[in-house]
Parts: structure tokens; C-alpha cells; sequence
């Protein structure tokens, strides 16, 4: 967190539901049912015996009552056992070429679970697939069916007439297929999908408001990755970027109730087929919210689906169908309909946020996803593209704040590395900022990024804390933003509330091995090593080429008279500028002073330019008090992200009774 190498780090970043109706190929549903099902088989599971030729189902002889359609459901599936069955294959098998809203076939799935008594999570027969389909998971045995069987038969559709329906059968919404087209201009969609969504999301709110979580007062909910259903996978920027639009809006809403997960905890079942109730375990989660986006000629598609997790019941499932046109226009309606719905308490300032908003042009917000998108990839060579895009969302609409505030990003981040001069990047990510800020004073975005410019550019800690406080009190729920309030809580030495901070980041992004990271470092500049080495072995755990944990570790080892210890975890470290400061440090603790000057000698020659801190920190642990501060100096010359810790910096230490110290951390702005 203090070294300039996390610092320049990019923490967390800003930007699914599923149910669709699917286009099925035309075919007869007799001959489906005829192919698919073998006729005059028991098929045997547990207590249960499924008879598909009479179409009956009984649990230790007494019958089990069950509408056709979820007969049919049931069939394949037991003909289907322990594999993944995709939703597609269900529909198909069951509907035909009937066009059919995903969301029946939840409902069915459902009330299968019912019939069969289906609620133990250790036991359960159907096991939902996130996003991918569902699995049988019990033994089936096929036997022949006895000619006398005391079972009720459940009606065929054919049996009962062409217009006829049961009734106990679930209602079923079916569309007349539609040709599939061509997007145009998809990004409007983004503009205003996510507040749509959390419609989607929350209008269930008084389905669940009442229940309280195991251990805690508050709804914990996961917004899986949107899925991609458009055929297209160009259109994976948009389907990110709904997703991170989404988890924002459900963040926002009621903090103190309902708990997101944040995004990089979610993307790590981004195209995998987890089981519900594993992601449920992983995230510590109630609830899910599955999302998915589908195209039809000028129309966007939207379908979600909440599930409650203890026993995979779909809640809620709906499906939008809107105009590209008018997708914008509804998106403040949108958000005060969701206010009233679940009966929230707006502030004054989320109030005058709603009326301030306003419709974004869609090739605008178009370049803005792209420009997230790349930015996320974190490469040199993308974040160059994420440049670009960003530049062109404000050039096609100049008082779109959002898109100034990733510019600014983007252009610290470049000076940050050094692909850009350091004092032109500060000085073009400083008024794209205060182009956003003027645009939009309640973007919670804009407010983040000033603060990091007064953390890391200007020194002002204490206007960084205001700044971030004000992006908290905008959006309680980021993750990020808790980061960035620890460390700044930990400059000003109130460390019992970064600790604080920092655990809830974790709490909301508990799969985001730079949150544990975060919590690391801080609680080892708070003198805790033995919890410090934990929670970064733990960040190491979910992503082994996290460097910037190694380095701590090294440090601690360092610290703690194990330099013996550091050194493997050096070995680990995956970026060079790292690698060169640690050796001299780990040689000179091991007492091999030739080796740890050799050292010395290649960072300043390598990395003086940017690593001024490092150096000093080198220095003043050799006991080189001299040096130290002419490179301290430098490193203040530099604006090198280091700085922020350098009231705390251990490596500092033997510096601390020299009156230079004093005044070098006035001169930051920074107390002893």
C-alpha cells in the first residue's frame, strides 16, 4: 500500500441476470417426447419410480402429483443423470419450437424441487448450474414398467386437446418468434440497463427484506456476470460493463440492509459453470442475481432471474423487451420507481443525484465501455486503448462526467508508469477530474480519483480524506473506495479505522486478492505481523501472481530477523523494479555487504528515475542516513507514491531521531 509500487497499483475498478426467451429450430414436440422418451422404462432413484410410458411418478408407492410440462422436465433430466444439462437442451426437449421465456422453465424447476422434497442443500436431486443449465445428481436405475402400477397419470398435452391447458399447470409465457438482427448502437443500453436492473434485482425486495442472514444484519447478495448472448463476442465489453453498472446501483441503494458483492469477487465465475450453492459458500451469499443480454433487430433483450441460495428457489424472473430508443429516456423513472418500490429513504443529495441525471449519447457511452473495458485488461498497450476511447466519449459528448472521470484515471495511471510525462499526465488527469467534478459533483467516481490526485500528486492527505469520505457516503458499497479510505485513515494514523475499512472491503470482495493484500499491509504497518502474514498468504492463495505480497512478506521476514525467509519470496516477486530494491536489503540483513552494494549499485542505475523512495528506503535500512534523504528528496521531486507511508515506513525507522525526518514529513504534510 505505502510502497510506489502498490500505490501505482490500479485498486479494484468501477463497471447478470439471466432468463431469456430462446429461438428454438422448428420442431414437432410429439416427436421430441417420442425420441427422448423410452417408452415402458421405470426409471428408479432413491424412493422414487418415474414410469415414462404412463407418465406417472410415485414416492414409496403413494403418487406424486405433477403438471405435464414439469413431468417432461423431470423425464429428461432422470434420463440425464449427473451431467450438465443446458437450459437450451430442456427447452428444446420440452417446448420444441415454441418460443418460451427462460423464466417457465425456473418455475418448473422449482416446483419440481417442491414435489420431490427437494431442499437440502447436501442432498438436493437438482442442482443448478450458474448460468449453464442444471444436474441431476442421483443414481438412476432403468427397469421395464409392471403391467399394474396404482399411480396417477399425469395428462399429455395432445391428451387433453390442442387449446386445453390443466389446471395445475404453472403459466407459461410464449412469443411468436421474431428474425434475429443486427445491434444498433448497443451501448445505449448500458446508459440506463443498470439502473433497469436494479429494478430487476430489488423490486423482490419484499420477498427476502424480513429474513436475517446467518451472522449478520444484512442481505449479502452476488450479481453473477452478465452472459453474453448475443452471438457476438465483441459485445463482451458491454456485458462487463453492465455487469460493474449494475453491482454499483445495487450497492448504492441501501447499504445498510443489502450487501454487494463487488465485482472481482463475481468475474472469477465469469464462464464457468459453478454450482449456485458453491458460489453461495465461496461469497457467503444469500441470494444471486443471474443476468443475461439478448438482441432482436432494433431491440435489446434483458432477463434476470433472483435466487435465493438455501434451497436454489427462483423468487423472481422477468424478462425486458425495449426499443433501443427508449431506453435512456426511462432511466431516471427507473431509479425513483425502484426507490419507491422497496421504500427507501432517499437523501436530499441521491435525490437531487436522480434529477440531475441525464440521458447520455449512446456512442458516448459506447467509447466509455470500451475505454473500460481495456483499462481493466491492464496491460501497457490497453491501457493506450482505454486512452483513446475515453478521449472519444468526451469529445462525443463533452458533459458526460463518468467518461472525464475514466480520463483521468487513465492519465495518472500512465504517469504513474512512466508512458507519459509524469507533470503532463498529473496535469491532464487533474482537469479531466475537475471537468467531471464541475459536470457532476455526486459522481462517486470523480470524487475517488481527486482523492488519489491529492494522496499521490499533491499531498494534501487531508483533502484526499474528504474527497473519498464524500465517494463512500455516494456509494457505501465499493469495495474500492474502502481500500482507498483505509490507506487514507492510515496516513493520518487513525489505524483502528483503516482496519475496520479495509475488513469490510474484504467482506464485500472477498475473492479479490488485492482487498487481502490491502488488509495486510495495514494491519502489518500496525504492528501486527502474525495477522499481516496470514491475510497475505491469503491474497497470494486466490492470485499467485500478485507480487506486491510477496514483497510484504519479504519485508516482515526482513523485519522480523528472518532474512533467510525473504529471499524465496523475492525469488516470487514478478516485477523487476521490485526485485532490484528488496535484494540489497535482504543481503545486507544477512550480512553480505558486497553482495547487498552490487545490488544497490544495479537499482540506482536501473530505476532511479522512478524508484527515488526505494532507494531511500534502501539507504536509511543500511543506516546511510545521508543518502537517504538526498534521495527522499527525490523521491518529493518525483511525487513517488511511496511518500504516502513514509510516516510509518518501518524501513525508515533509523531515521526517525534525526531532526532531517521531522522536517521532511512537515514538508509532506504528514505528523511523526
Amino acid at each position: 500500500m505505502w510502497t510506489a509500487f502498490s500505490s501505482s497499483l490500479k485498486i479494484g475498478s468501477s463497471v447478470k441476470w439471466k432468463a431469456t426467451r430462446l429461438a428454438l429450430p422448428s420442431r414437432n414436440v410429439g416427436k421430441v417426447r417420442e425420441s427422448n422418451l423410452a417408452h415402458g422404462s421405470l426409471y428408479r432413484f432413491g424412493q422414487f419410480v418415474l414410469d415414462s410410458r404412463r407418465r406417472t411418478l410415485s414416492r414409496a408407492d403413494s403418487p406424486v402429483v405433477l403438471t405435464p410440462r414439469a413431468f417432461d422436465v423431470l423425464t429428461f433430466l432422470v434420463q440425464n443423470p449427473n451431467r450438465l444439462v443446458t437450459k437450451e437442451e430442456l427447452l428444446q426437449a420440452v417446448w420444441g419450437d415454441t418460443f418460451v421465456e427462460e423464466g417457465n422453465l425456473t418455475r418448473y424447476i422449482s416446483h419440481l424441487r417442491a414435489a420431490l422434497s427437494d431442499n437440502s442443500e447436501d442432498t438436493r436431486l437438482i442442482v443448478t448450474i450458474a448460468r449453464k443449465g442444471y444436474q441431476f445428481t442421483a443414481v438412476v436405475s432403468v427397469g421395464e414398467a409392471a403391467e399394474k402400477q396404482a399411480m396417477v397419470q399425469v395428462p399429455t398435452a395432445e391428451s387433453m386437446g390442442a387449446d386445453a391447458r390443466p389446471v395445475d399447470e404453472l403459466p407459461v409465457k410464449e412469443a411468436v418468434p421474431q428474425p434475429p438482427g443486427r445491434w444498433r448502437k448497443a451501448a445505449v443500453v448500458g446508459a440506463s440497463a443498470a439502473v433497469l436492473l436494479v429494478v430487476v434485482g430489488l423490486v423482490s425486495w419484499r420477498n427476502f427484506a424480513g429474513i436475517t442472514p446467518p451472522r449478520s444484519q444484512k442481505i449479502m447478495l452476488a450479481v453473477l456476470p452478465f452472459e453474453n448472448l448475443t452471438g457476438d463476442p465483441n459485445k463482451e465489453y458491454l456485458a462487463d460493463g453492465l455487469t460493474e453498472g449494475t453491482i454499483s446501483q445495487l450497492s448504492r441503494l441501501n447499504p445498510e440492509q443489502l450487501g454487494v458483492i463487488a465485482r472481482t469477487s463475481v468475474m472469477a465465475y465469469k464462464h464457468k459453470g459453478e454450482r449456485l450453492d458453491q458460489i453461495g459458500r465461496d461469497l457467503s451469499v444469500q441470494y444471486v442475481l443471474e443476468n443475461s443480454l439478448r438482441e432482436s433487430g432494433s431491440h435489446i433483450r434483458l432477463t434476470a432471474q433472483l435466487i435465493q441460495l438455501k434451497d436454489q428457489t427462483h423468487l423472481w424472473s422477468q424478462d425486458y423487451d425495449y426499443p433501443m430508443k427508449d431506453i435512456i429516456s426511462i432511466e431516471d423513472d427507473v431509479a425513483k420507481a425502484v426507490a419507491r418500490e422497496i421504500q427507501l429513504r432517499l437523501t436530499s443529495e441521491q435525490q437531487a443525484a436522480l434529477s440531475r441525471s441525464r440521458p447520455v449519447n449512446p456512442e458516448a457511452f459506447d467509447a466509455y465501455m470500451h475505454g473500460y473495458y481495456f483499462f481493466e485488461r491492464n496491460t501497457n498497450k490497453d491501457t493506450e486503448m482505454a486512452a483513446k476511447y475515453y478521449e472519444r466519449a468526451t469529445q462525443l459528448d463533452p458533459s458526460y462526467a463518468l467518461a472525464w472521470a475514466g480520463l483521468s484515471r487513465v492519465r495518472n495511471w500512465q504517469a504513474q508508469v512512466g508512458l507519459i510525462p509524469t507533470e503532463e499526465g498529473h496535469r491532464l488527469a487533474r482537469e479531466a477530474i475537475e471537468r467531471a467534478l464541475e459536470l457532476n459533483p455526486n459522481l462517486a467516481e470523480a470524487n475517488s480519483q481527486m482523492s488519489r490526485l491529492k494522496n499521490f500528486v499533491d499531498f494534501d492527505w487531508v483533502g484526499a480524506d474528504e474527497f473519498i469520505r464524500r465517494a463512500i457516503a455516494l456509494e457505501p458499497g465499493n469495495p474500492e473506495y474502502l481500500d482507498q479510505a483505509a490507506l487514507s485513515a492510515a496516513t493520518l494514523g487513525r489505524f483502528d479505522q483503516a482496519l475496520a475499512l479495509s475488513r469490510r472491503a474484504v467482506g464485500l470482495d472477498p475473492l479479490n486478492a488485492g482487498s487481502w493484500d490491502s488488509l495486510g499491509e495495514i494491519e502489518f504497518f500496525m504492528g501486527q505481523p502474525e495477522e499481516a502474514v496470514a491475510d497475505l498468504k491469503k491474497a497470494i492463495e486466490l492470485n499467485p501472481d500478485l507480487w506486491n505480497g510477496h514483497i510484504f512478506l519479504s519485508q516482515i521476514y526482513i523485519m522480523q530477523g528472518r532474512p533467510q525467509d525473504a529471499l524465496p519470496e523475492i525469488e516470487l516477486v514478478r516485477y523487476d523494479p521490485a526485485r532490484a530494491f528488496l535484494y540489497p536489503i535482504a543481503y545486507y540483513a544477512l550480512g553480505r555487504k558486497k553482495e547487498s552494494d552490487a545490488a544497490l549499485s544495479k537499482l540506482i542505475t536501473k530505476y532511479h528515475a522512478s524508484n527515488a523512495y526505494q532507494i531511500a528506503e534502501v539507504y536509511a535500512f543500511r543506516n546511510q542516513s545521508d543518502e537517504a534523504f538526498e534521495w527522499l528528496d527525490r523521491a518529493y521531486v518525483q511525487r513517488n507514491g511511496g511518500l504516502v507511508g513514509a510516516n510509518v515506513d518501518p524501513l525508515l525507522k533509523s531515521l526517525h531521531n534525526d531532526p532531517r525526518y521531522a522536517a521532511f514529513l512537515k514538508k509532506l504534510n504528514l505528523s511523526a
